[in-house]
């Protein structure tokens, strides 16, 4: 009790103090309190902000800075978990807590320390925000790490994959998928917003919509041109979708209705793992391989960060067996 009394106190006094002065004040309590008991009185705990204020606040604040609607939900549901689980006022809570509740979280559901790291990332964007908001006077995450996982090497489609899936649709439809998926790299989410109008035939590229609802331009080539003309010119529906259900009423294509149709195709030619994202990181390997500036890639593919391009981006092993041989044997 004598600490949550000294959190408020200096929580109070966060303005007006530096991070040496809230130091000193912490100690002169410690030792001031040291010989009193001290009863918590409730009369007044109503006129708070509530853990679900808090977080409400935090969530509108992300939207304001264009995080989209299914990052915001993830978020909120992630940290609601969080706080049912630790069940205390957010100001309250300690790093003992939330390393806890990682633990015991992994264990109980079994999850992969990428998981537990996305987590983790999340709640520290939590504590974070609340400490430069003065919620808080220090995020109790900051001293939790990021978790150490296991880099496995992301298989990407070898150029025989492309053309056997290529040679086996049955459907234009299907083939100007796979053909736009793989030219353009561009997410599968982005693909199923595009209207037919978007497509800039004569350019051989069309706008997409993005992460954080952000515009860019795609590029695709003659192959996909030629594929997804021939698509067009099959249908004889009027939806504006780029791509839509082969049964009638030929409603817009989703996310699930791609990954199924390239699942099935996976299963038929015995192709592992054939799936949208992978479409888009076989993208990325083969541009850096090629030389492709990386900085161009991350434009082309839509990240914020480099980082992350470099993550997509796998260098073939028998690549770095030619430089090996050229610039160190």
């Amino acid at each position: 009790m004598k600490e949550k009394l000294i959190i408020s106190i200096m929580q109070g006094m966060l303005s007006s103090l530096d991070n040496k002065q809230l130091d000193m004040l912490r100690e002169v309590l410690t030792t001031s309190l040291e010989k009193y008991d001290v009863v918590e009185n409730n009369s007044h705990a109503n006129s708070d902000l509530t853990n679900s204020d808090i977080l409400n606040a935090f969530i509108n604040a992300k939207r304001i800075e264009g995080c989209s609607e299914k990052s915001l939900n993830y978020y909120e549901a992630t940290i609601n978990k969080m706080l049912l689980n630790i069940n205390k006022e957010l100001l309250h809570i300690t790093t003992d807590d939330l390393r806890e509740y990682l633990m015991t979280y992994q264990n109980e559901k079994k999850l992969s320390k990428v998981t537990v790291d996305n987590v983790r990332r999340i709640l520290s964007s939590f504590f974070s925000w609340l400490e430069t908001e003065d919620y808080i006077i220090k995020s109790p995450i900051r001293r939790i790490h990021k978790i150490k996982t296991s880099k496995t090497v992301k298989e990407t489609f070898t150029d025989e994959d492309l053309e056997k899936m290529r040679d086996n649709c049955e459907e234009l439809r299907n083939l100007a998928i796979i053909d736009l998926l793989a030219s353009t790299g561009m997410r599968v989410g982005e693909m199923v917003l595009l209207n037919r109008n978007d497509i800039d035939f004569n350019e051989r590229e069309c706008i997409v919509l993005g992460k954080g609802d952000k515009e860019r331009i795609v590029y695709f080539d003659a192959q996909s041109k030629l594929h997804l003309k021939q698509y067009l010119e099959s249908r004889n529906d009027n939806n504006e979708a780029l791509f839509v259900s082969l049964r009638e009423p030929h409603n817009r294509l989703n996310i699930g209705g791609v990954e199924v149709m390239l699942r099935n195709i996976g299963h038929e030619l015995n192709i592992h793992k054939v799936h949208p994202h992978k479409f888009r990181r076989t993208l990325a390997t083969m541009a850096i391989d090629k030389g492709m500036p990386i900085e161009q890639l991350q434009h082309l593919l839509g990240h914020q960060k480099i980082d992350t391009t470099l993550q997509y981006a796998m260098v073939k092993q028998s690549n770095v067996k030619i430089a090996h041989k050229k610039y160190i044997s």
